[in-house]
C-alpha cells in the first residue's frame, strides 16, 4: 500500500463538477493499493498516519503534534497510478496495482479505520475521474509504503 501524504490548509475533491469531499486543515491522502496488500498493510499505514507528528502549535516548535491532537481532518482519494511502472516503453504498466474490486475493499477498510480512530474523513469516489484541489501547508509531502515498514 502506497500513500502520498500532503499536509494541507484545505483540500477538496470533485466529480463531474460537483464537490464530493472537502476538508480544512489536515492531510490529503492519495492511496494506491497493490495486488499483494492485506489488512496488515492497512493496519500499519493507518497507525503511521495517525501517529505522525507533522503539526506545530507555534512558530517556535517543529512537528510536535499528530493529526488527532490538532483536530485535523483527512481527505482520502484513491489513486491506482501510484503503482505505475514507467521503466519500459512509453505507457505505464499498472500490473502491480490491485484489481478494482480487491482494491476497493481495502480502500473502504482504510477509510473505516481512520474514522474508527476518531478522525473526520472525507473521500473521493472510488474509480471515478476526480478533480483534486489543495493548498499545501509547508509544503510537507511524504510517501508512505507499507512494504517498507520495519
Amino acid at each position: 500500500m502506497k500513500i502520498v501524504l500532503q499536509k494541507v490548509k484545505c483540500a477538496s475533491v470533485g466529480v463531474g463538477g460537483q464537490t464530493v469531499g472537502d476538508i480544512a486543515h489536515g492531510f490529503l491522502l492519495l492511496v494506491g493499493i497493490s495486488h499483494d496488500d492485506t489488512e496488515s498493510d492497512v493496519d500499519w499505514i493507518t497507525k503511521k498516519i495517525i501517529t505522525l507528528r507533522l503539526f506545530s502549535e507555534t512558530t517556535d516548535t517543529f512537528m510536535e503534534k499528530n493529526i488527532q491532537e490538532v483536530g485535523g481532518s483527512v481527505l482520502v482519494v484513491s489513486q491506482f497510478t501510484l503503482y505505475g511502472d514507467c521503466r519500459k516503453g512509453t505507457r505505464p504498466s499498472f500490473s502491480d496495482a490491485a484489481r478494482p474490486e480487491e482494491a476497493e475493499v481495502l480502500y473502504q477498510l482504510f477509510v473505516q479505520k481512520l474514522r474508527d480512530a476518531g478522525l473526520s474523513v472525507a473521500t473521493g469516489v472510488f474509480q471515478a475521474h476526480m478533480d483534486v484541489s489543495l493548498v499545501n501547508d509547508g509544503p510537507i509531502t511524504l510517501v508512505l509504503d507499507s512494504k517498507k515498514n520495519p
